[in-house]
């Protein structure tokens, strides 16, 4: 069974290899760039599995430039990424996850940490994409194509919405707290405050309200939300 590759977009050669020696410690295999150009080449070259994203690159495009680069282009958006940055204020996080970030993570960071993330955004990123689409009610989720559809619509959306619309559409029926969808969608130890849901859950709603879709994510008082085709009182 072959290695899941693990692209490592760093500047600093030492970081890179610390990345590297842990990775390949972990089981997994490495690719390396020192700027967007060659991390483009080798995203085309060899589509890894996950890309390891350092905020600050040289040239004249940053990480979060190529981020939202790879989550505009419909071949490689499905590629998870995670944000690596000395930047630790809240608003270069969630900057990071609006640009379709995965994960965040501050330097400096552990190593046994890191392996966690990856693991857990390797998981997340597997479980969202089956190959059979999901239908309920109206809506269609075709994660081969990483669409989703009513009829021969397609609903335009941002990665994070569909992330978290994605979640729901497979995990039906079942109320999540808000510090729950935070945990399932943007991952562990991602310090954003579970507020940001309900902004994320108003947008969908406001995109899925063209199509009568807008009333399949229920809120559940006291709880959170709740994805279901069903009409109940919450």
């Amino acid at each position: 069974m072959s290695k899941e590759q693990i692209l490592i977009v760093e500047d600093e050669a030492a970081i890179r290899e610390m990345v590297v020696m842990t990775l390949e410690m972990a089981g997994f295999d490495s690719l390396q760039a020192a700027d967007v150009s060659e991390a483009h080449q080798q995203v085309v070259d060899h589509r890894p599995a996950l890309i390891l994203l350092d905020w600050m690159l040289p040239g004249d495009k940053s990480g979060i430039d190529f981020c939202r680069m790879l989550k505009n282009d419909a071949l490689l958006s499905e590629i998870p990424v995670i944000m690596l940055t000395a930047k630790s204020e809240e608003d270069s996080k969630v900057h990071g996850l609006d640009a379709g970030a995965d994960d965040y993570m501050t330097k400096p960071f552990s190593t046994r940490e890191l392996i966690s993330r990856i693991k857990a955004v390797l998981r997340r990123s597997s479980a969202l994409s089956g190959d059979k689409p999901i239908n309920i009610g109206k809506l269609t989720l075709d994660a081969k194509s990483q669409r989703f559809m009513v009829g021969d619509n397609i609903i335009d959306m941002g990665p994070t919405e569909y992330r978290l619309l994605a979640f729901f559409m497979s995990h039906p029926e079942r109320a999540y707290t808000r510090a729950q969808l935070l945990d399932q969608v943007w991952g562990g130890n991602v310090y954003i405050e579970d507020r940001t849901i309900d902004v994320h859950v108003k947008r969908l709603r406001t995109l899925l309200r063209p199509y009568d879709c807008d009333t399949l994510i229920q809120t559940v008082r006291g709880t959170g939300y709740r994805f279901s085709s069903r009409i109940e009182n919450s």
